[in-house]
C-alpha cells in the first residue's frame, strides 16, 4: 500500500522543517484513519469470510463456498498464463464470445459475428456494461488487444494475437501498435483484418488474451492493472468483491451484467486456497465447500462416503519438458533419447500416480483432438515409443562423449511443491539413478514461483502441462514454435517452425492434419519433451449444487451457470 511511503516522506519532512508539522500531523492523522478503515475491511473481509465458507451452499442466498488450489499470481488478462488466473477471469469477465453448456461457441458480449478469408466481424450488444455501468465498446476490444502486443509487455500469449494483420510485427516492435489490423465503425462494431485465412478464429477469441480492457480505468491503476480487486473492472457476470491474498476470494454478482438472467448464484465464495487434498477432503465432508477433487490418497475415503464421484478428461496433456538452452546439458539430444528409452509412463499412471481417468502419455496432442473424419490420433496415431535400456546406454555414452565429461552432472527437475508432483518428480529421480546413473536434483517451487522459474530457464527439466485454450490443435501443435514464449525450454527447429506454419496457413483440413502429424513426429524424434500422462479428474459435487460444468476450453470448472437447490429437492 501507498501508505508506507506516505508515512516515510512526512518522516523526512519532519527531521528536514519543523516548520511543516502542522501539514505532517495532518498527513499523519489522515494516513492512520485511512489505514485503520483499510484494516476493518480486510477484517470484516477476512471474517465475512470464513464465516462463509463454514456452510457450503445457501439455497436461501443462492451462495456456494468452495476451494481452490492455488492463487492467481495477477489478473491482468494481457498478461495471465495460468489455470487459476484462468479460472477466476472465466467468471469475472466475458469476451465478444464463450463456450455454451454443450460446448459449443455462442454469442456473448457480441450477439452475432461473421468470418471470411480476409476479415472478421463482430456486432457488440447495446446492452453490454462494465461494472462501473459504463457501456462495454469496440474501443475496450482494440486497447486490449494492442496492450497484449506490447514488446514491453512481454505477454506470453501474445502469438495468439498473431492472426489479425500486422500483429506479430508489432509484438517484435517493428511497428506501431496503431497499425494493427482493427477499427471500429462505430462503438458496437469491431472489424478484424486477418493476416491469413484463419477458418476457426472465431473459436479463438473466446481465450483470455482477447478479453476487452478499458483504456481509461487501465490507466488509472498505474501499472497494477489486475493485481487486487479494486484494481479490475468486470465485463463478466461476477465482481471480485474481497481479495485477501493468500487466504480467499470472494465474487458477487454484477449488477451491470448483460445477461443476469442466466445467473443464479449471488455469491461464490473461494474459502480456502490449498493444495492439501486431505484438507480440501476434510472441508468437504464436514460441509465446508461444494465440490472438490479427488486424489489418490482420498479416493478411497470418498468412497467409504458413498458419495456420488464423477470422473471426466480435463483434456490437458502433462510432459517432462527439457532445457533446450545452449550450455544445458539437456540440449544434448543423445541425453534426451536415452531419457526416453528408460522412462515408462505406463508404470508413472498405474503404479505411482494411480488416479481414475489417467492415461499414459504417448503425443504432445491429445487423444480428445479431432482430426478430418474421426479423432485426430485414430487418423494419425502416435509413434510407438518401445523401452530399451541398452539403447539408452548407448545413447547416454554418445552424449558423454559430445559433452566431453566423464559422467553427467546433476541435472535439476523443476516441479511444483503438491502431493502428485512430489512423487512424480520423485519417480522420475529413481529411474534416471537406477537405469542411467544420472543424479537428479528436484527443485520443489510454490506455482507462482515455479511460473517465475520456468519463464527464466532456471531448469534442466521441468513438469510441465499444457492445456487447450481454443478447439483446434493448432493450440498444441505451436507450442514449441521459436517465437512461442511458452516454449519456456526454447526449443528452436527451422523444420519445425515451416509445419507450424503450414498448419496455420492452410485452409484445408487434411493437409492441416498432415503438417499436425509431421509435428507429432519431430517431437518425438527430436525428444522436445517426453508425454508423461493425460490427465483425468475425479471429483464430488454437492447435491444441492447443479449444472456445474467442467470443461476442455476455457476455465476447468464453470460455475457460471450453476444453482443451489433445497435439499429436499
Amino acid at each position: 500500500m501507498s501508505n508506507t511511503n506516505i508515512v516515510a516522506d512526512t518522516d523526512e519532512s519532519f527531521a528536514k522543517s519543523a516548520g511543516k508539522q502542522l501539514l505532517i500531523f495532518a498527513l499523519a492523522a489522515i494516513v492512520l484513519v485511512g489505514s485503520l478503515m483499510w484494516g476493518l475491511q480486510v477484517l470484516a473481509s477476512m471474517v465475512g469470510s470464513s464465516t462463509e465458507a463454514a456452510k457450503a451452499v445457501d439455497t436461501e442466498a443462492q451462495s456456494i463456498t468452495i476451494a481452490i488450489r492455488e492463487e492467481p499470481p495477477q489478473l491482468n488478462s494481457a498478461l495471465a498464463t495460468d489455470a487459476s488466473s484462468g479460472f477466476i477471469l472465466g467468471h469475472v469477465m466475458e469476451g465478444l464470445l464463450r463456450m455454451s453448456m454443450d460446448d459449443q461457441l455462442e454469442p456473448a458480449i457480441a450477439h452475432s459475428w461473421e468470418v471470411t478469408e480476409t476479415h472478421a466481424t463482430f456486432w457488440l450488444r447495446d446492452n453490454a456494461k462494465w461494472s462501473d455501468g459504463e457501456p462495454i465498446t469496440a474501443q475496450d476490444f482494440i486497447f486490449s488487444w494492442r496492450t497484449a502486443l506490447l514488446p514491453e509487455n512481454a505477454s506470453e500469449y501474445a502469438f495468439l494475437l498473431y492472426p489479425i494483420k500486422n500483429a506479430r510485427a508489432i509484438n517484435e516492435g517493428s511497428m506501431s501498435p496503431d497499425e494493427l489490423g482493427l477499427s471500429a465503425p462505430d462503438d458496437l462494431t469491431l472489424v478484424v483484418e486477418l493476416e491469413r485465412p484463419v477458418a476457426f478464429f472465431d473459436k479463438m477469441v473466446t481465450f483470455q488474451t482477447y478479453l476487452p480492457i478499458r483504456e481509461d480505468f487501465y490507466n488509472a491503476t498505474e501499472g497494477r492493472f489486475g493485481a487486487d480487486s479494486w484494481e479490475l473492472l468486470y465485463s463478466g457476470p461476477f465482481m471480485i468483491t474481497s481479495w485477501v491474498h493468500g487466504s480467499s476470494l470472494l465474487l458477487e454478482r454484477n449488477p451491470y451484467y448483460w445477461d443476469n438472467e442466466r445467473i443464479h448464484l449471488n455469491r461464490i465464495n473461494i474459502g480456502y486456497i490449498t493444495s492439501d487434498a486431505g484438507a480440501t477432503l476434510n472441508f468437504f465432508k464436514d460441509d465446508k465447500i461444494a465440490y472438490t477433487t479427488l486424489l489418490a490418497e482420498n479416493l478411497t475415503n470418498a468412497l467409504e462416503q458413498r458419495w456420488h464421484i464423477q470422473r471426466e478428461q480435463d483434456g490437458t496433456v502433462f510432459f517432462i519438458e527439457f532445457n533446450h538452452r545452449e550450455g544445458r546439458v539437456t540440449e544434448n539430444l543423445n541425453l534426451r533419447k536415452a531419457m526416453q528409452l528408460v522412462m515408462d509412463m505406463e508404470e508413472l499412471v498405474y503404479k505411482v500416480t494411480k488416479l481414475p481417468g489417467y492415461i499414459p502419455g504417448e503425443s504432445l496432442f491429445p487423444g480428445w483432438l479431432q482430426g478430418v473424419n474421426d479423432k485426430f490420433r485414430k487418423e494419425y496415431p502416435a509413434p510407438q515409443l518401445r523401452l530399451n535400456r541398452e539403447k539408452a546406454l548407448e545413447h547416454l555414452e554418445l552424449a558423454k562423449q559430445e559433452l566431453g565429461v566423464d559422467e553427467i552432472p546433476e541435472i535439476v527437475l523443476l516441479s511444483g511443491d503438491n502431493p502428485i508432483s512430489n512423487i512424480q518428480s520423485e519417480w522420475v529421480q529413481a529411474v534416471l539413478k537406477t537405469e542411467l546413473g544420472i543424479d537428479l536434483k528436484i527443485d520443489k517451487q510454490i506455482f507462482k514461483q515455479r511460473l517465475a522459474k520456468m519463464t527464466a530457464g532456471d531448469f534442466d527439466l521441468v513438469l510441465a502441462g499444457w492445456g487447450p485454450d481454443y478447439d483446434d490443435p493448432l493450440t498444441f501443435g505451436d507450442l514449441f514454435a521459436s517465437w512461442n514464449l511458452n516454449n519456456r525450454g526454447r526449443y528452436a527447429s527451422d523444420e519445425m517452425d515451416v509445419l507450424i506454419a503450414r498448419a496455420q496457413e492452410s485452409v484445408d483440413p487434411r493437409e492441416r492434419m498432415e503438417a499436425f502429424a509431421a509435428i507429432q513426429q519431430l517431437a518425438f524424434d527430436d525428444v522436445v519433451l517426453l508425454p508423461m500422462y493425460e490427465r483425468g479428474v475425479t471429483f464430488v459435487v454437492h447435491d444441492q449444487l447443479k449444472d456445474v460444468k467442467r470443461r476442455v476450453i476455457g476455465p476447468e470448472i464453470d460455475f457460471t451457470n450453476a444453482y443451489v437447490v433445497d435439499e429436499d429437492s
